[in-house]
């Protein structure tokens, strides 16, 4: 039996996809309030299970005859608001899953981010997995979440846990909707003008499920994590490739730090007022002015995988929209 937390979200639900066309038999947990896909809603191999992961029992009324564990449930919040909640979340669940993966004899996949690898020192380009996090004050706390988190999973190791992790980049692909990931995409249809100075590493999501699946099933492969990233891109050649598959001006003005910070005081105060979550945060606004670039050559050289272009994803995307 296979386990998948997070399997209503955008990986999970793709991870979901691939392992049932391979014919497993599954275990999928979600929230009380998670909408579950139409295409997996009544699948004969497949068992929804109702648990919030920060419940350490609730969770292990779902590992019985569970021999395989892919971790891809999370809290996912840039609101500064949030952050005491997300670290507390997102490390007190991945405890859980550790605990019980050992108790049950279960192999785990963990899906980490980039968000948990250090900065390169110079005169290194890019980020690659032995880049040690570094605490610094400028690390939001989807980041602390997941570095935290993914200390869990070594802490069990050392335990006789059998586990590998994936640090995945941005996940990108026609499911995600208009949010999160999504919310970019949507901006730029809409005529988006601006650009932000920043960075960053993208990965179909289609490429992160089945590079989670390879890793699992690589049972020589234990105590390790491994970048799962495409490509590195600027956000100005990012909207303009996607600007030119929507039949839109490519955005041609730099989205200088002070405009950014105007922008995401402006969205909080609309927040305020429509209740819903700000488009635009302190720490999605400091993000966007980062460079970040990751290798991928550890992952590549081992597995021996090749990634779907960059540039198809984003075409399928903006024609989906």
């Amino acid at each position: 039996m296979i386990l998948v937390t997070g399997g209503t979200g955008f990986l999970g639900s793709t991870l979901l996809r691939r392992l049932l066309a391979d014919g497993n038999t599954i275990r999928a947990i979600k929230r009380q309030t998670s909408v579950i896909p139409n295409d997996l809603l009544t699948h004969p191999n497949l068992q929804w299970r109702e648990a919030d992961i920060s419940n350490y029992f609730e969770l292990e009324d779902a590992f019985d005859g569970v021999k395989e564990v892919y971790h891809c449930a999370a809290m996912i919040s840039f609101d500064p608001k949030d952050k005491k909640k997300i670290v507390a979340v997102n490390s007190s669940s991945t405890a859980h899953i550790v605990n019980l993966c050992i108790q049950y004899g279960a192999r785990l996949l963990h899906v980490s981010s980039v968000a948990a690898i250090g900065k390169p020192k110079p005169p290194q380009l890019l980020s690659d997995e032995n880049d040690i996090w570094e605490f610094d004050g400028s690390q939001n706390g989807y980041a602390i979440s997941k570095y935290e988190a993914e200390m869990e999973v070594w802490r069990g190791t050392v335990e006789g846990l059998d586990a590998v992790i994936m640090n995945p980049s941005l996940i990108i692909g026609c499911q995600s909707g208009q949010e999160n990931t999504g919310a970019i995409f949507k901006l730029l249809k809409d005529g988006l003008r601006y650009y932000p100075e920043g960075s960053v590493g993208l990965v179909d999501v289609e490429d992160v499920a089945r590079a989670a699946i390879i890793l699992m099933n690589s049972k020589d492969i234990q105590a390790e994590r491994f970048i799962i990233n495409n490509e590195n891109m600027t956000y100005q050649e990012l909207f303009r490739i996607c600007a030119n598959y929507l039949g839109k001006p490519a955005p041609n003005k730099l989205a200088t730090r002070g405009m950014l910070g105007l922008a995401w005081r402006a969205a909080k105060v609309l927040s305020w007022f429509t209740g819903r979550q700000p488009g635009l945060t302190h720490d999605t606004a400091h993000a966007a002015r980062e460079k970040q670039a990751y290798s991928n050559a550890k992952f590549k050289e081992k597995i021996g995988f090749s990634f779907k272009p960059i540039s198809e994803t984003l075409k399928e995307i903006c024609e989906h929209i």
